[in-house]
C-alpha cells in the first residue's frame, strides 16, 4: 500500500460515519451546491477530527494522573508507617530512660 493510501485510511478512521456519509452525498450533489458546501464540511471535519484527538490526549493524561495518584497514595502510606515506627522507637527509649 502507498504511504499517501495509508494516509487516506488513517484520516478516514479518525473521521466519524456520519460525516464520511455527509461527504458522499454531497459530492453526488450538482457542482453549484458542492461547491458552497465542501468549504463547511471540511471545517466540520476538521474540528471533529481536532476533537477527538484532544479527548484522546484528555484521556492519557488522566489515565496518568490516576497513575502518579496511586503512587503518591503508595509514598503517603509509606511515610506514615515509618513515621509511626520512628515515633514508636523514640517513646520506647524515652520510657527506657526515665527509669
Amino acid at each position: 500500500m502507498s504511504s499517501a493510501s495509508n494516509s487516506v485510511e488513517t484520516q478516514n478512521d479518525e473521521i466519524p460515519a456520519d460525516l464520511l456519509e455527509l461527504t458522499a452525498a454531497i459530492e453526488e450533489l450538482p457542482v453549484e451546491h458542492r461547491v458552497r458546501l465542501l468549504p463547511s464540511l471540511r471545517r466540520v471535519t476538521e474540528s471533529s477530527v481536532r476533537r477527538r484527538k484532544i479527548l484522546t490526549l484528555v484521556q492519557e493524561a488522566l489515565g496518568q494522573l490516576r497513575l502518579d495518584m496511586k503512587y503518591l497514595v503508595f509514598d503517603l502510606e509509606a511515610t506514615r508507617r515509618e513515621r509511626d515506627e520512628v515515633l514508636e522507637k523514640l517513646n520506647n527509649l524515652e520510657d527506657g530512660s526515665d527509669d
